[in-house]
């Protein structure tokens, strides 16, 4: 797929085992999320192995349907076994070609980047679209990158004309902001954690 065949929807909500102790809640914010109008969805397990993971991933694609894409963080062999949508990799993860060689051009691939020379190098790649981040302080990320701040958003958009998706540290109090800076979409995981389905909604009645 062109990146420039790829439409990103404002919000691009972010799903983390780690915030819901009890796993049906997993299933039940992401239905939430998908009854108050999320299309985009990644789901992000940082802690558990290959078979909870791909056990989740498919029970979310069981749910879901195909009204929501979806998005496996990090690993582009569970993405193509539970049926996901495409692939999110990191700067620590499989190289973006590498992730493609292993999806195919048919499904999304997205990569993260946390400073102007990562940005350049993934305008470069087969990504379908570019996350920049983190753009204010987050509580999401044991070891989190520096902050790039609004500038760092602005300065991402003058590098690549691929999609931009913002991350870290947005909330429904500074995500106009960032999209006024440049970004395509917002990703959020935090402030859609407490009541999904209001909190969707409120985000998508901010960035409409």
């Amino acid at each position: 797929m062109e990146s420039c065949m790829l439409h990103l929807p404002r919000l691009y909500a972010i799903i983390d085992p780690a915030c819901f102790p009890k796993g049906e809640d997993l299933f039940s914010a992401s239905g939430e999320l998908a009854e108050e109008g999320i299309t985009l969805l990644q789901y992000r397990n940082k802690s558990g192995n290959a078979h909870q993971m791909l056990e989740q991933a498919r029970e979310l694609r069981r749910r879901l349907g195909s009204s929501v894409k979806l998005i496996m963080n990090d690993r582009a062999d569970l993405a193509l076994a539970a049926g996901f949508d495409g692939v999110h990799v990191g700067q620590d993860d499989l190289s973006p070609e590498g992730a493609r060689m292993v999806i195919g051009k048919d499904l999304r691939l997205g990569v993260s980047t946390h400073n102007p020379e990562q940005v350049s190098e993934a305008d470069q790649t087969s990504a379908d679209y570019i996350a920049v981040g983190p753009v204010f302080a987050t509580v999401s990320k044991a070891k989190p990158d520096p902050v790039i701040g609004l500038e760092g958003v602005r300065r991402a958009r003058e590098l690549t004309r691929k999609p931009l998706v913002a991350i870290g540290g947005i909330t429904r109090e500074n995500c106009r902001l960032v999209i006024e800076a440049g970004a395509d979409s917002v990703a959020v995981i935090s402030d859609l954690v407490q009541q999904p389905r209001k909190s969707a909604e409120e985000f998508l009645r901010i960035l409409r």
